[in-house]
């Protein structure tokens, strides 16, 4: 349970970081004077990094674990923000939300192994309190960007670098544990399984079929986080502070 409590306390803090970025949106398209395509463009950026990127570092990862993984991409997240404050122009914004995809990608497959390893069977309640971990953190960005960044400006975000300096020990806390546990699996005698072979066709068609899903939902989804905001502000007159309030 404690190992279970702490990789969802590290989602909850990645998710809060990650959550960052479409709330700062007004901010940084008013100091750097951004377009809606250049809006658009960060949030491509941040996507194909942490989206289209997660999968392949999942399919390397099943085969070859990397405890040490968890840790490396806490400290990449670390210094997307420690960019992601300083950027002076669009450009280094890009690299910085790029970094925070990576960060992302990495941190994800390898936390829900660790969450199911720590599961002791119980494996629904175990990705449940995960994800809620991510929910939560994802709540608490707007919240904290409207408290802090959008009063202080695009300086303060250094100050939840500092969340993800906290997730980078607390992930190197979990290091050990995971270690360990990987070394007992891979030495512990593996028990018959049966595998059902369905045809190349089902397989593929099942998959497209759920990749469509996902995309249908994520496109719709990311359109509202990234311009929701703008809509407030022109629509309802809400203002910079108060429209990230909006989205918590």
């Amino acid at each position: 349970m404690p190992v279970l409590m702490a990789i969802s306390l590290c989602h909850l803090l990645n998710d809060t970081v990650q959550s960052l970025i479409s709330a700062i949106y007004p901010i940084v398209k008013q100091s750097f004077h951004l377009s809606f395509t250049q809006i658009g463009f960060i949030t491509f950026t941040f996507q194909c990094t942490a989206s289209l990127l997660q999968p392949c570092v999942g399919f390397y990862t099943d085969k070859n674990p990397k405890p040490y993984s968890l840790t490396v991409g806490m400290i990449i997240t670390f210094l997307g923000m420690i960019m992601l404050a300083f950027s002076p122009g669009f450009a280094l914004l890009l690299c910085s939300v790029g970094f925070l995809g990576i960060g992302s990608a990495i941190f994800h497959p390898e936390a829900s192994r660790v969450a199911r390893l720590a599961s002791g069977g119980r494996h629904g309640f175990a990705q449940s309190l995960f994800q809620v971990g991510g929910n939560a953190g994802s709540s608490f960005g707007p919240l904290l960007a409207a408290l802090v960044i959008t009063r202080n400006g695009q300086g303060s975000i250094l100050w939840f670098s500092l969340l993800a300096l906290l997730a980078t020990i607390i992930l190197f806390k979990i290091f050990g544990w995971y270690k360990n546990h990987l070394f007992e699996l891979k030495n512990r005698p593996r028990a018959h399984t049966h595998h059902v072979k369905l045809p190349r066709k089902t397989v593929i068609l099942s998959l497209a079929v759920l990749m469509a899903l996902i995309f249908s939902k994520f496109f719709y989804l990311v359109s509202m986080s990234s311009y929701y905001t703008f809509y407030l502000i022109d629509k309802f007159h809400v203002s910079v502070i108060t429209s990230p309030l909006c989205m918590a």
